[in-house]
């Protein structure tokens, strides 16, 4: 993916979202910790928003992602918050505390500390899910700096979205 996504770039992608959004009868929900209310920011920055997008939880804190999104202690201790474990957890209880029908869960190490050598900086998990489906989960190492970091994952997981709903 792109290091240099600009604000344009990412809201023609929202409106993409938003158009099959609407086509498909899906409401939205978003479960964000690294990217921080960024992908529910592009969405809502949409016209209309109030149509098809339901809610959006920055849940930053392993405390916040339990009690918001119900992912288990146990997985956060066992996985760590950046992991397939927990961004699955993450998109699952987003459906489940929300009345939306299709989830997009972000969960990543933008920097420019908290790498380490098994997941460093630019790791981030993304997971998408409709309801009454099953989630995806795909993990991306992206390049750039935290502002490169963030607008990356925020366009992965808008193009996962159209995906999704397609």
């Amino acid at each position: 993916m792109n290091a240099d996504i600009t604000d344009t770039a990412l809201r023609q992608l929202a409106e993409q979202v938003a158009s099959t959004a609407i086509a498909r009868h899906h409401r939205l929900v978003t479960a964000e910790s690294c990217t921080g209310g960024w992908i529910a920011k592009s969405l809502t920055d949409i016209p209309g928003a109030s149509d098809w997008f339901e809610s959006g939880v920055t849940a930053y804190s392993y405390e916040a992602k339990q009690a918001l999104l119900g992912v288990h202690p146990h997985t956060i201790e066992e996985h760590g918050a950046v992991s397939r474990e927990t961004v699955m957890e993450m998109v699952s209880g987003a459906l489940v505390h929300s009345g939306a029908t299709a989830a997009v869960a972000v969960t990543g190490i933008a920097g420019p500390t908290g790498g380490n050598k098994d997941k460093p900086v630019g790791t981030v998990w993304i997971a998408w899910k409709k309801r009454g489906g099953y989630p995806t989960a795909v993990v991306f190492h992206f390049d750039g700096d935290r502002d490169a970091v963030r607008r990356q994952s925020v366009a992965a997981a808008l193009h996962g979205l159209i995906e999704l709903m397609n």
